[in-house]
């Protein structure tokens, strides 16, 4: 019978360069002398024996064995009469022991949790229709462009309360989710992770399956169909993923084939006590081969449009998270963990290379240097990097009460020092709104109305500083509880002013950030940012200037983080004219109190800061304004 594997194939595999390889690894659709059936590969170097087992044989491991293919660790078969939808697992027949059963790495499709067996399924047999986006896609530079994330938990964005408050599918949330983001304004839409895992608390992040959508809200082509309608409705999706560990599960990647295989057999190398996980072994060629394939895999059979890597500063420092003795120092005798820092810059420049107009972003909360320059210049070669550090101020910031803002300005404008260092993404994510952290709304002091006020300045503020934007789902309309995973959102809000006012801002936020060139354009270089007054802590007031690629094309941004109207308050501009608010936080339209300029004011020529002209401004208590220069009517 021939051979599944080819022996270049194998030793592209042992080298870690064979990059197609979820084609052919795991449970594939096969045909062998005439007869249909399913092929099986796996990956067990120091098995003594493997046989596929599943509903197909009575999970009897005597009934089809495997062979070895050459001295590759991989072992593979072919079992006739096989369709898709049969429960199959591997049994691993260690050196020492009695044999125990494993779920599929390379599965495509999983049952559905708490059952843990790996489902045979193909490739996909989906009809794509986005080829117009996708051929969009590889002319795109996505660090000019407008970017701003929703991020989403699928499972608890919304519910079903009329059949048993159950999770939306794929198609549901294609119904539901798609035109809602459409309508939000948002760019693109970042999924927590997708993968199969079997603890619904770890919200995806303890990935048992990582070449399987969850088989919660459907099949992978369902998955698919959901990718699909975001691209036809303009919408990027960016998912979620996590190279950086793997949980215990027995059924699941741990001592696979009864050794340590993918992850080290030392747990001062291979565990994170923390989170109760294992760290992936970077240094070995099949393991990096695994998670490289399962990247590209996501970017190519679902037309994904980045990732963003989860927890990248746990993979690149040996003693994160670990105490004196309880780690082991690289070759050099430091704390990098050279061979992980190496997997994320082959990562970056094979998504990069193989799919242009593709972004990957990490969440690395360090100082790390050189997160998102290019692989060449000696950087680990993400598109683009968490501001973890302006997060945590600016939260810090509209944490006190405005009476105390005054002492803590440092906070505003700390992050214009070092704004250029990476290319930054500022978010407000899920991980600040669980754990006790409160709520976007109940983080800000003052009565509700001091609250919504607060927090359409606060991301008015986000949306004119240099960097794209994201907002985990809830924060966009003010819910008051924590996330609960378990849960929906609470939607029944919206019908009070406050919420369905900050719900209206936020739109109209995300319109304004995607029109204007001078909000998105020049993010990432000095030219796009200009001080106008960032020291007048007394009246707790920040102003400033965002200009797109043509200097002349501006906007003025003004914040009054204190809840007093300033009336007569003076900001020098570089040019005379008419400037139209563009938007004002305070318009009743957003359930505010209506204190502004009637929509704009004329230049005087009164010199201040730097400039010949100057506004005389109205500013409205914990309010927002965005101005361009423009005529009257």
């Amino acid at each position: 019978m021939d051979r599944i594997i080819t022996d270049y194939e194998a030793y592209l595999f042992n080298e870690g360069r064979w990059l197609r390889a979820w084609e052919k690894m795991g449970a594939r659709p096969a045909e062998r002398e005439g007869r249909r059936g399913y092929s099986f590969v796996v990956w067990a170097p120091n098995a003594r024996g493997v046989s596929v087992v599943g509903t197909f044989n009575g999970w009897d491991g005597r009934a089809h064995p495997l062979s070895p293919v050459g001295v590759s660790g991989l072992w593979e078969g072919f079992v006739p009469d096989v369709g898709p939808g049969e429960l199959y697992k591997f049994e691993i027949r260690p050196r020492s022991g009695p044999p125990f059963l494993k779920a599929d790495p390379y599965a495509l499709f999983a049952e559905k949790p708490p059952h843990t067996a790996s489902v045979t399924a193909d490739l996909g047999q989906y009809a794509w229709r986005d080829a117009e986006w996708m051929a969009a896609r590889r002319e795109r530079n996505p660090l000019e462009e407008p970017m701003a994330i929703y991020e989403v938990h699928a499972g608890s964005w919304r519910r079903n309360p009329l059949e048993g408050h159950r999770s939306l599918t794929w198609r549901e949330l294609a119904a539901e989710l798609v035109p809602y983001v459409k309508g939000m304004g948002y760019t693109h839409v970042e999924l927590l992770p997708v993968m199969e895992h079997p603890f619904d608390g770890s919200w995806g992040y303890q990935v048992t399956g990582y070449f399987a959508p969850t088989s919660r809200y459907g099949t992978p082509d369902d998955f698919r169909f959901f990718i699909d309608e975001c691209h036809q409705a303009g919408i990027g999706v960016i998912l979620d993923w996590v190279p950086g560990h793997f949980p215990r599960d027995d059924h699941g990647l741990r001592r696979f084939d009864g050794t340590a295989l993918y992850e080290h057999e030392d747990p001062r190398q291979g565990e994170h006590r923390e989170w109760g996980t294992l760290i992936f072994n970077y240094g070995r060629h099949e393991v990096r081969n695994f998670l490289l394939a399962n990247a590209l895999y996501w970017l190519e059979s679902f037309h994904v449009d980045g990732l963003r890597v989860d927890a990248v500063a746990s993979m690149i420092y040996l003693d994160y998270s670990r105490g004196p003795g309880e780690w082991i120092p690289n070759v050099h005798g430091g704390r990098e963990n050279l061979e992980a820092i190496e997997f994320l810059r082959e990562l970056n420049a094979l998504t990069h290379g193989h799919h242009p107009g593709t972004v990957t972003i990490a969440e690395e909360s360090t100082a790390f240097p050189a997160v998102s320059r290019p692989t060449w210049v000696g950087g680990l070669g993400f598109t683009m990097k968490w501001n973890m550090g302006w997060m945590h101020d600016i939260l810090t910031y509209v944490g006190k009460d405005p009476v105390y803002r005054r002492w803590e300005h440092q906070h505003l404008t700390f992050s214009m020092l070092y704004a250029y260092n990476e290319n930054f993404v500022l978010p407000f994510s899920h991980d600040e709104v669980v754990h006790g952290k409160g709520s976007m709304m109940n983080k800000i002091p003052g009565d509700q109305w001091q609250k919504a006020a607060t927090l359409r300045a606060l991301y008015a503020y986000m949306y004119a500083h240099p960097g794209k934007k994201l907002l985990f789902m809830g924060g966009e309309f003010g819910v008051w509880r924590e996330w609960d995973h378990a849960d929906s959102l609470d939607w029944d809000l919206l019908a009070q002013p406050l919420h369905g006012g900050l719900q209206r801002f936020v739109r109209d936020l995300n319109e304004l950030y995607t029109r204007e060139r001078a909000l998105h354009e020049v993010d990432f270089e000095p030219a796009g940012f200009e001080w106008i007054d960032c020291n007048d802590h007394e009246s707790s007031v920040i102003s400033l200037i965002r200009r797109a690629k043509d200097p002349r094309d501006f906007v003025v941004v003004v914040l009054n983080f204190t809840p007093v109207v300033r009336e007569g308050y003076r900001i020098g501009v570089p040019e005379p004219g008419f400037y139209r608010e563009l938007i004002n936080s305070d318009a009743i339209w957003y359930a505010g109190g209506n204190v502004g300029n009637q929509g704009g004011v004329y230049t005087e020529p009164v010199a201040a800061h730097g400039h010949a002209q100057s506004l005389r401004l109205m500013l409205p208590p914990l309010g927002a304004l965005i101005l361009k220069i423009g005529r009257a009517g």
